[in-house]
Parts: structure tokens; C-alpha cells; sequence
């Protein structure tokens, strides 16, 4: 494996760099470095924007849908360029990072057409609508339930810890839509507007105090048929095809991102004294030691060729590993803090570290709990026989 960028690279690195830095320093200078996912709504839509005018936005697709064909080092160099540049997290991640890379491997012609260009352009912010009340991990217990009259589909349910969910203008659900069916069978994937009657999202407050998250109720909210991706009852296959995309290259960016907070363990402890502790140090050790791992499976991981849908198996072990990483990192961050780790910006929001700290205690349980990703190592990954499951 070849950790080395070619050199033919080193123009695309400046490209990309000079033009963070630009827009970062100039127009959107006001939300560089900024950590949530909910603050600055507005400004935040515009730099979807931006990065879609520029073609920066999806860089990996195919130019005629406003990409540039990038190759995975350019993808990888232009993650880490973004995380080096401070980038704020990018709310239309979503349908840049799985959304739009599954309709590019399963979606129609003209599902590409009406809702590739507004992804890559950042005129959609799209959210996801998976888990429910009854149905986090377990995944195939899901109850939402849509019935097609006519050309167009009638949806009744609730989805839970939806991401995006008080902003987005779309939602990629997943609802049975074969009566009496259980498990994994008979469910539909379905793209549905969010600015319609019959959809009701209500904000989820964090221990962070931030709302990113969102229940959403569906009460005979309408999605179109020809907005469903795949054939009715396919909703199974194209919902595991879309996390497939989950483990790939936006990996990178979140690892600089980790960087970017482990060097503020770092300075931290400088100021306050406490890297003179050899526990400390250790532990700091540790971390980085621990980073440069991730890194290296990272791209172990995406050295198999393009980026698709079938990643290799070492992309079952990633999500366990950095949510277990990061878990500690949050508590190491507090233990370097100290008492100034426990005051807060305002009565219901803290910042930086202990925000960072916050979170990470979420990170072995969303996007599928450290059970189920040990479950998906041995069933998928190891092929070793499945654990049992009530009827």
C-alpha cells in the first residue's frame, strides 16, 4: 500500500487548498471552524452552494452531474485540504455522501436528472429516514408504513434521530409497503418532500444543547412513485447499499477532524501543565498512535479500486474502531480540561472540547450500536453462522 501521493498530485493539493482558504478567509469567514451541525442555517446553505458553483462539492461524480471525476487520492486529498482548512461540517451531507452516490448505482435516468444537479449544487438538503421508536439498529423492524393510490405513494409512521431533520427539503424513507410483511422483506425506499402537509418534524434536544436531530411523523404525507429507487419490496437492498457509501472516502475528512481536536487536547495541556503528567502523556500518546492506525486502514480499506457500494471487508471493522477511539478521546479531552471542562458558553451549550466530549458518548450507539457492528464483523465479514433471531 503506497502512503505516498503521487507527485502530479501536488497541483490538485494547491488548487484546493487556495480556494478554501480564499472563500474561508473571505465570504465565509463567519463559519470557519465552526463545529455543529445547526447553527448559521442560511450561511451554511450558501456554502453548499459555493462549493457546488466551484465543482468542489461532489467531486467524485461524474462531471456531467457536477462533479469532476476525481479520483479516490483527489476525493482523499480534497477531504483532508477541507478538515486542514477548517470547513464547517457540511449539512448537505446527506445527499452529497449517500443519497446522491446511490442513485448514481441504482437510481433511474430520470430520478439522476431531477435530483442529482440540486445535490451537487446545494439548492436540496436532504435527510434520512431510518430509524424509528422500535427500529434503531434493528433496522428491518421498521413499522412506517406506505400504500400506492394512483401514482403516488400515502405514508403513516414516525422516524427518529433524524439528522437534518428541521431543515431538510427531502427525506429518503424507508416504509413497508407490503402488508403483513416482517423483517427485511416487503420494505420501499422513498424520496419525499418535506414541505408538505402530513410531515411534521419536531426537534430532538441534545445534552450538547443543540437540536441536530429531528422526529419526524408522517401523517398521509405523499411521496411519488416514480420517486421510489428500486422495484417495491427492494427497499432493503438500496437502503444497504446507500450505508455501504457511509465507510468511504469522507472517512478521511472525519479523521482530520479528529486530528484537528487532538491537537487541541495537546495544546490544552500545554497551557494548563498538565502534559508534564506521564499519565497524560501517555494517554496523548496513545491517541495519536491510534489516529495514524485508523488512517492506515482507512485507505487500506479504499486502496481496492473505485468507490462503490461493495467496499472491502475491512470496512466492516471501521465504524467500531473510530467510535471507540473517539469515545476516549472525549474523555481524555476532559481529564485534561479539568474544572474548566465543565463550564458551559451559556446556560444550555457548551463549546469545543466539552461539546466534542458531549457527542462522543453518542458514537457507539448511532449509526449502528458497537453490538450490531460486532455482529456485521462475524456475520458478513467472517462469514460465521448468524445469531439466532426470534420469529
Amino acid at each position: 500500500m503506497q502512503l505516498a501521493f503521487a507527485p502530479e498530485l501536488k497541483a490538485f493539493r494547491e488548487e484546493a487548498a487556495d480556494w478554501l482558504d480564499a472563500q474561508l478567509s473571505g465570504p465565509f469567514k463567519a463559519i470557519r471552524g465552526q463545529n455543529n451541525q445547526v447553527d448559521a442555517v442560511e450561511e451554511r446553505r450558501a456554502w453548499e452552494q459555493a462549493l457546488g458553483g466551484a465543482r468542489w462539492s461532489v467531486i467524485g461524480w461524474p462531471e456531467q452531474w457536477g462533479g469532476r471525476n476525481a479520483s479516490i487520492a483527489e476525493q482523499v486529498i480534497f477531504a483532508e485540504e477541507y478538515a486542514r482548512a477548517k470547513g464547517p461540517p457540511r449539512v448537505g451531507h446527506l445527499g452529497v455522501e449517500l443519497l446522491g452516490p446511490t442513485l448514481l448505482a441504482m437510481g433511474s435516468g430520470d430520478q439522476r436528472q431531477r435530483f442529482l444537479p440540486a445535490i451537487a449544487g446545494g439548492t436540496a438538503i436532504w435527510c434520512q429516514g431510518y430509524s424509528e421508536p422500535g427500529a434503531g439498529s434493528d433496522l428491518a423492524n421498521v413499522k412506517t408504513k406506505a400504500w400506492l393510490e394512483g401514482d403516488r405513494y400515502l405514508i403513516e409512521g414516525q422516524k427518529i434521530w433524524t439528522s437534518m431533520g428541521m431543515i431538510a427539503d427531502w427525506c429518503f424513507v424507508v416504509a413497508r409497503t407490503e402488508p403483513g410483511s416482517v423483517g427485511n422483506k416487503g420494505l420501499s425506499f422513498l424520496m419525499v418532500p418535506m414541505d408538505q402537509p402530513g410531515v411534521n418534524p419536531r426537534p430532538i434536544r441534545q445534552m450538547t444543547g443543540e437540536a441536530e436531530f429531528a422526529e419526524v411523523f408522517f401523517d398521509g404525507a405523499e411521496a411519488l412513485a416514480i420517486d421510489r429507487v428500486g422495484a417495491e419490496g427492494d427497499g432493503w437492498k438500496v437502503a444497504m447499499a446507500l450505508l455501504g457509501f457511509e465507510r468511504g472516502v469522507s472517512t478521511l475528512a472525519q479523521q482530520m477532524h479528529f486530528k484537528t481536536e487532538l491537537d487541541e487536547i495537546v495544546a490544552a495541556a500545554r497551557a494548563n501543565g498538565m502534559a508534564s503528567d506521564p499519565v497524560t502523556r501517555q494517554k496523548i500518546a496513545q491517541a495519536h498512535a491510534g489516529l495514524k492506525v485508523m488512517r492506515y486502514n482507512a485507505l487500506r480499506m479504499l486502496s481496492g479500486g473505485d468507490e462503490g457500494a461493495e467496499l472491502s471487508g475491512a470496512a466492516f471493522t471501521y465504524k467500531l474502531y473510530w467510535s471507540q477511539w473517539h469515545k476516549a478521546l472525549g474523555e481524555l479531552a476532559m481529564d485534561v480540561l479539568g474544572q474548566a471542562g465543565e463550564i458551559g458558553v451559556s446556560e444550555e451549550r457548551f463549546a469545543g472540547l466539552a461539546n466534542m466530549y458531549l457527542m462522543s458518548r453518542s458514537d457507539t450507539i448511532y449509526a449502528g450500536t458497537d453490538q450490531i457492528q460486532r455482529n456485521i464483523i462475524s456475520e458478513r465479514g467472517l462469514g460465521l453462522p448468524r445469531e439466532p433471531r426470534g420469529k
